[in-house]
């Protein structure tokens, strides 16, 4: 069966608050892709963002980002008024999240909510009983956070950072409100979602997520299960991850993500990650787990590196923890994030696995040498991009090839009078007409913008993650023309 989907992050949607919700624009946008002849709606991690306002950096792997939830289904429900929600300064750019003054103006809003709630009746222990352990857990360690006004756990008091029984007592009792604050936050998120996933599912759209294969040292997966990953006896990293120096980056990417202890995860029959995963399918039908190849090999760095000259590839788990998995929930709908150097080794797992990998077609015009990305070395068992989240839009990247690549793309795709303005679509149409199984488009790239529509630059910091989609951007022209691509390529 041959399908199609956008991608979108649910930070994108439009809104009047600042940044894309599980609001009304969230349901609009479900029914665009139904008339735009859609099956699938991919969006990014939906966790909570930390440094940097990564989603990719959360502050825990079990629990959803406040700043998604409705401010209007609050109003409905009598916890906020419209006038302190318009009165909330969230920017005045509509193209632009502005997180300093979301994290200024959002919480104070939905403290509010949280106080009015607990008049209604409710205790503020009560979401606390309704969330999973590691969920709850997640509420704590933001409330300790909090009272060390926002540090790190290795900054905080020794007693709580090793988590000494009698500390843990001392600061569940004393912050027991502001476990409740971030419960609250917790169990309307996942009304919420839950809700609007539900809706998907009844116009047949299934939603892709994404699930990093790290998790943030600043987390409470870190904080609370220091076993799981390598650090000494203080709970400080010995080795921290990242990527080998290549044609890209000389000195290499220092990610300083924690690293799993992959042997103590095998001795439990992996059961963090059978706990993840489950927690991942319960938020999407479909997962994309990121940097599959660190399942393979992964680059270790040492603690306190300047970069990532020094690193070593160490083994990683490999087909096992992918077998405990399918003994655990059975078929297990994953697309692989393949992209990069892959070795024999990492190929094998691929294929071993039976997931489909990724093609993206921003890799494929390199003039120098012939690439595995080129649609007609695909098979069917892939999912094909134009770009993802990480790339420039396809406007954006063709503007800057070089002569010789764009010739290639001209020359392959036999495109020599299409307008620049336009050529977006032949390369919308290039993924649609291959043998993939799935194509996944970007919304900007349907919308032909350019690189001020890009999401994210790796390894940068300061302009990333805070693009958005302008209200009625995509038009019942833009609508119909992407239903007629869908049918034509026999997709919708």
């Amino acid at each position: 069966m041959r399908e199609c989907g956008m991608l979108l992050p649910v930070a994108s949607l439009p809104s009047k608050y600042g940044i894309g919700a599980f609001s009304k624009e969230a349901y609009e946008f479900i029914d665009l892709l139904k008339k735009a002849g859609q099956q699938y709606w991919q969006i990014l991690p939906l966790g909570p963002t930390g440094y940097g306002d990564s989603p990719y950096q959360s502050f825990s792997a079990f629990a959803g980002n406040p700043y998604f939830i409705d401010l209007d289904e609050l109003t409905a429900e009598g916890l906020l008024t419209i006038e302190e929600c318009e009165a909330a300064d969230f920017g005045d750019d509509p193209r632009d999240i502005d997180y300093e003054k979301m994290y200024y103006n959002r919480f104070p809003l939905l403290r509010k909510a949280y106080g009015r709630w607990k008049e209604q009746g409710h205790p503020s222990d009560e979401p606390g009983r309704l969330l999973g352990e590691e969920t709850a857990g997640y509420c704590f360690y933001m409330a300790v956070k909090d009272h060390f006004k926002g540090k790190s756990w290795i900054c905080w008091d020794e007693d709580i950072r090793l988590r000494r029984e009698e500390a843990v007592s001392r600061y569940e009792k004393e912050l027991s409100d502001e476990i409740g604050f971030y419960g609250f936050l917790q169990m309307k998120f996942e009304e919420q979602w839950s809700r609007l996933k539900s809706y998907a599912g009844e116009q047949g759209i299934r939603i892709i997520g994404d699930i990093p294969i790290y998790v943030a040292f600043d987390s409470a997966d870190s904080w609370f299960h220091p076993e799981l990953f390598q650090f000494d006896e203080t709970c400080e990293p010995v080795a921290v991850a990242g990527c080998p120096p290549d044609g890209f980056s000389a000195t290499g990417q220092l990610w300083g993500n924690p690293l799993y202890r992959w042997d103590y995860h095998g001795k439990t029959g992996y059961e963090w990650w059978m706990k993840r995963m489950e927690y991942s399918f319960r938020l999407y039908d479909v997962v994309r787990v990121d940097h599959f190849r660190g399942f393979d090999e992964y680059y270790s760095i040492p603690a306190g590196s300047e970069n990532a000259v020094r690193g070593t590839w160490e083994k990683g788990p490999g087909i096992d923890i992918f077998n405990k998995m399918r003994e655990r929930f059975g078929t297990l709908d994953i697309i692989a994030e393949d992209l990069g150097f892959l070795t024999p080794s990492v190929l094998k797992l691929v294929k071993d696995t039976g997931f489909p990998g990724m093609k993206v077609l921003e890799f494929a015009f390199d003039s120098r040498e012939e690439s595995d990305y080129l649609p007609h070395n695909y098979t069917q068992n892939c999912v094909v991009y134009t770009g993802t989240h990480d790339n420039n839009t396809i406007r954006g990247w063709y503007e800057e090839l070089s002569k010789e690549d764009r010739q290639l793309s001209v020359d392959y795709m036999n495109n020599g009078r299409t307008p620049r303005e336009e050529i977006h679509w032949d390369f919308i149409r290039l993924a649609l007409a291959s043998v993939a199984k799935l194509a996944v488009i970007p919304v900007q790239d349907y919308l032909g913008l350019s690189v001020e529509a890009r999401i994210n630059v790796p390894s940068t910091l300061g302009k990333n993650w805070r693009w958005r989609l302008g209200p009625g951007e995509i038009t019942e022209e833009i609508v119909e023309k992407c239903r007629k691509i869908a049918r034509l390529y026999g997709r919708a």
